[in-house]
């Protein structure tokens, strides 16, 4: 559908109008971007104002519990070899932030929209995607998140039929499940570190078998698909076994992961992996995340990790020990609650490592470091922190508010 000249009514250009005045005027109180009250303004005089707004564009949805903010960011640095590209680049991924950010630019030709796992169905009914990127699901914010295998099905069903080519993991056995509803699914092959959601079958309920990399259900014969696309070292294999270099400036295996579902999401738009490729490398930092920042004259890497599934992949990022570690914890509304997830995260990796806690909940994640048995110190600030940690670069890993928080000390 794209190429409409003007798909708005008078209607929704006021709405569009009121939403940016609002946001301006959040923004001006110093209240953040404001795009999340403006989004939510523009779309009570407009109800319809996402789908009008995504009419004239040609529309990817990523969404996963990890890599979302990053992978929208790689697969819009990819479009844009292709033309311009509008993007939810802040990482505001339910109905409000979407609207907000496709209001913003009126002459793109692709939309890039992250979107929250609990809100993919109803996104997807509103904009008609050319395509959608699963990469994986895991147990997230405890207190209010579906369980994994509910929120699968939510996808499945809400899915269903989509005309929407589907690129998603077949290494994760709820991503397969979800996709699977779906006529036109691409399978890529990236990989699954955090295997602990996913052992009995989406399908049965049977105990899964994970002989390898390979997984399947042996009540069922629920089984993993053969990838058409694969991450392999450093390079992506694509459908006619080419294999093409990922260089990347984000560090580590899962970035190496959403480049290669970035680079068959491009392709899906007639982008070739070379080029997709050699875009992605423009990507440094992405809302703060992965970005080196000099304070009190030490250098600092800001990592953000909001599950245990983050936790583990951003374990296998930082520098060996004796590197000091900062580690930050928040339990407010948008991490979360409910911070029992701290048990399901192994502090043994960071064996060896100097280890300072801070946040508002550093004394749940005292308790959890006691009985790994890893050396640490309660810190009241980030400053205090800074001072204690022994000499070399500091990894300082954060979940979400903590992550912004230290953002803002370290004037990020």
């Amino acid at each position: 559908m794209a190429g409409n000249s003007d798909p708005l009514t008078p209607r929704a250009k006021l709405a569009v109008t009121a939403g940016k005045a609002v946001a301006a005027a959040s923004r001006a109180a110093g209240r953040g971007s404001g795009s999340v009250i403006g989004g939510r303004v523009a779309l009570k005089l407009d109800p319809d104002l996402l789908a009008r707004l995504a009419q004239s564009l040609d529309v990817v949805l990523v969404s996963a519990t990890n890599g979302k903010t990053t992978t929208t960011r790689l697969i819009a640095e990819a479009l844009r070899a292709a033309g311009p590209v509008v993007s939810n680049a802040l990482g505001a991924n339910m109905p409000a932030g979407i609207t907000s950010a496709l209001a913003g630019n009126s002459d793109a030709k692709f939309g890039v929209i992250e979107v929250d796992e609990k809100y993919l169905a109803g996104v997807a009914r509103d904009t008609d995607p050319k395509c959608i990127a699963l990469l994986n699901l895991s147990r997230d914010q405890l207190d209010r998140a579906a369980e994994t295998r509910m929120m699968a099905e939510a996808w499945r069903e809400g899915l269903a039929g989509t005309k929407a080519v589907i690129v998603a993991n077949c290494d994760d056995p709820l991503v397969v499940w979800a996709a699977s509803s779906s006529p036109n699914v691409i399978w890529v092959a990236v990989g699954q570190m955090w295997k602990d959601d996913a052992w009995s079958c989406p399908s049965c309920g049977g105990v899964m078998q994970r002989p390898g990399d390979d997984w399947f259900c042996g009540e069922c014969g629920f089984r993993r698909p053969t990838p058409s696309w694969a991450l392999s070292g450093d390079h992506v294999l694509d459908p006619h076994g080419s294999a093409w270099p990922i260089h990347l400036q984000l560090p580590g295996r899962a970035n190496k992961a959403n480049a290669a579902s970035s680079a068959a999401v491009a392709a899906v738009f007639g982008v070739p992996p070379q080029v997709a490729l050699e875009r992605m490398y423009q990507v440094q930092a992405v809302a703060g995340r992965y970005d080196v920042v000099q304070f009190m004259q030490r250098d600092l890497r800001l990592l953000l990790a909001k599950n245990p599934a983050g936790w583990l992949e951003t374990f296998s990022l930082i520098d060996p020990p004796p590197s000091p570690v900062i580690l930050s914890v928040n339990a407010r509304g948008a991490d979360g609650t409910d911070t029992s997830w701290l048990w399901d995260v192994d502090y043994t990796r960071l064996t060896g490592h100097p280890i300072f806690v801070l946040g508002d909940r550093k004394l749940d994640l005292a308790v959890r470091l006691e009985v790994a048995n890893q050396h640490f110190q309660v810190c009241d600030s980030l400053d205090q922190a800074v001072q204690m940690c022994p000499p070399g670069r500091i990894e300082v890993i954060a979940n979400y508010t903590a992550f912004q928080d230290l953002r803002r000390r370290v004037g990020n």
